[in-house]
């Protein structure tokens, strides 16, 4: 019992250590939104360990209410892996999910979210609206929040900060 108590406890920390490496990479991107004059969110899409996809938002740059992060991620990953539906792939982004990334993020098939910041005005996972848990919801996926979420807040707060 013991033994398999300490396996237990070193999965979840080497899963938590990965979540952190993907969660920093995110953030990066986050920096470069900011940089931009975008709102610093990042995402970074991978597979089997291997990023597919990483982007932050790029919706002014695009002249598009759609660039979010999660969604440029989503569909470069779909180009990447030549096919609309991204099974056994895990989402990181910086900030929580607003209700049109959920939808892309169901519709993708994605199987596993992971966000930083909660976001309490837009958010669709369990801030404002808890879209995922819908029981008519035709998509079920893994979901963890709060992977550097002091970080992750920091950035997105900061931002706003100095727009104010």
């Amino acid at each position: 019992m013991i033994t398999a108590a300490k396996e237990l406890i070193k999965r979840v920390v080497k899963e938590v250590v990965i979540d952190e490496k993907f969660m920093e990479m995110a953030l990066k991107e986050a920096k470069r939104a900011a940089s931009d004059g975008e709102v610093p969110i990042g995402a970074v899409l991978i597979k089997g360990g291997d990023v597919i996809a990483r982007d932050h938002n790029r919706c002014m740059q695009l002249n598009d209410p759609t660039a979010h992060a999660e969604i440029l991620v989503i569909r470069e990953g779909g180009r990447v892996l030549g096919n609309y539906r991204l099974p056994e792939t895990t989402l990181y982004v910086t900030v929580e999910p607003c209700p049109m990334c959920v939808g892309a993020i169901t519709q993708g098939r994605i199987g596993r979210l992971v966000y930083g910041a909660p976001e309490d005005k837009m958010g669709a996972v369990s801030s404002k609206f808890r879209l995922l848990n819908d029981p008519g919801l035709h998509h079920r996926l893994e979901v963890n929040g709060g992977i550097l979420k002091r970080e992750c807040s920091e950035i997105i707060q900061g931002f706003f900060r100095g727009r104010r």
